[in-house]
């Protein structure tokens, strides 16, 4: 007897293949039209072909905000990730402070991206800043607006105060996740602390883990509001990151064309970088390391 298919639930999906066409397919097919033709105007377009490519990949100002940009997601994930998982562990497990301290750990992620850049740029002044003030009272020169050291600090501790919380959460919920017959197991063995993390707690924290530092990684890479309203790329292109110079080439300069081919790029780099991740992570898991 044959199996009947029913095809109505596409039907369901329609309306969310309709959705993601106009936001998001429609937009990058634009965006690869740009990119292959320039303008000068009055919606008159000629055929470049890959120029554009061509001159984004021998552009040295390309290459310097990637690295920057490489860098800056290398750090904060170097980070975040070790301190998440620390705080996650020592975390209250259970009753009031357990749900006090998640409650306290999702704030920092309610805050709107440009608020907390305006929050660290008053933060970090000398005049008004506490923290700006404070360490210049202290005798510490920081002055975010011209060192560069600075500038980095303070976007670095930043975007760490911000998202710290988001690998804390996920850590945490892999940890609930642990039945408690492994600790009592452990316990009877008299297994070390580092032990226990090591062949107990880490390996069940690999799938959280694989999609806190896949999260973090994207948007690390993709960061543009917060350092934008507290350095403005600055001083000097210190802090420009790569959707920093993207914004500046497409709405600063108008140079649409090489604009579009610069964020194709970054799109592709963005991809094969997150697939990268996600290919060790999973073969990590697999061999139960």
């Amino acid at each position: 007897m044959e199996k009947t298919v029913n095809q109505k639930a596409w039907f369901l999906v329609l309306p969310v293949l309709i959705l993601v066409a106009f936001s998001a397919v429609i937009p990058l097919m634009t965006v690869v039209n740009y990119s292959v033709q320039d303008t000068f105007g009055n919606n008159q377009f000629f055929w470049a072909g890959l120029e554009w490519f061509q001159d984004m990949l021998s552009s040295d100002r390309m290459w310097e905000a990637l690295w920057r940009q490489l860098m800056f997601s290398g750090i904060i994930l170097a980070i975040e990730i070790p301190l998440g998982i620390f705080v996650a562990l020592n975390m209250p497990k259970g009753g009031f402070w357990s749900s006090f301290c998640l409650v306290l750990m999702s704030l920092p992620l309610l805050i709107p991206w440009n608020v907390v850049g305006t929050i660290w740029q008053i933060f970090g002044r000398v005049d008004i800043g506490l923290l700006g003030h404070t360490l210049d009272r202290l005798g510490i020169s920081y002055n975010y607006t011209q060192d560069t050291l600075a500038a980095w600090f303070t976007i670095i501790v930043m975007d760490v105060w911000h998202w710290t919380s988001l690998v804390a959460l996920l850590a945490f919920a892999g940890l609930k996740s642990i039945p408690d017959a492994y600790y009592q197991a452990a316990k009877i063995d008299q297994a070390s602390r580092w032990k226990v993390f090591r062949y107990i707690e880490l390996p069940k924290m690999m799938g959280v883990l694989m999609i806190a530092i896949l999260l973090r990684f994207m948007d690390s890479f993709m960061i543009y509001t917060e350092p934008f309203v507290v350095t403005g790329g600055g001083p000097g292109n210190a802090t420009t990151l790569l959707s920093i110079d993207l914004v500046k080439m497409a709405l600063g300069q108008f140079d649409l064309g090489p604009a579009a081919a610069f964020s194709l790029m970054y799109f592709l780099v963005i991809l094969l970088i997150s697939w990268v991740f996600y290919t060790v992570m999973v073969n990590l898991d697999k061999k139960g390391m």
